[in-house]
């Protein structure tokens, strides 16, 4: 693959969505740039991650350490396992410029997370910066905005 096509785009995200779905967190990973960083901003509309606190701001060794956790088998605060679902509408691709490298997508999607007793919903949206190394489709950065960010919340365990 030179360069992809808008479905391969869109393709994609349902794949990333579905990995993450099925606890293939290793795999996920494997999706990523080393340079790579997932954030989920704290305020609406907020456009700094390093002076304004976030909910999440993790580069490729944050990531990691949180993929050991899910997949340690002795992770006692994940006995029984969290599950989650996500919920996608079609991803749109906004940015397309293959002499950049550079594809950006937005997707709306909602979010269940449960264990045990417990299950929340998220509407949220995700923005993938996405590029192409080797042929493979790969997460550049990945920012994921909650709908209510400014409510309380209790434990994200997994990856909205």
């Amino acid at each position: 693959m030179s360069f992809p096509a808008r479905e391969d785009l869109i393709d994609f995200i349902y794949d990333e969505a579905r990995m993450l779905d099925e606890g293939r967190y290793t795999e996920w990973l494997d999706l990523w740039m080393p340079e790579g960083v997932y954030w989920m901003p704290l305020d609406y509309k907020q456009t700094d991650p390093d002076l304004v606190t976030s909910l999440l701001y993790e580069d490729q060794f944050m990531l990691r350490l949180r993929v050991e956790r899910l997949n340690g088998a002795r992770t006692f605060s994940q006995k029984p396992k969290s599950r989650c679902h996500h919920v996608i509408q079609r991803p749109f691709v906004d940015v397309m410029d293959a002499g950049a490298n550079r594809y950006v997508t937005n997707t709306n999607m909602h979010y269940v997370e449960t264990r045990l007793d417990d299950q929340f919903l998220l509407a949220i949206t995700a923005t993938h910066e996405l590029t192409v190394i080797d042929g493979k489709i790969r997460i550049a950065n990945k920012r994921v905005d909650l709908l209510n960010c400014d409510a309380a919340f209790g434990n994200i365990q997994l990856l909205p």
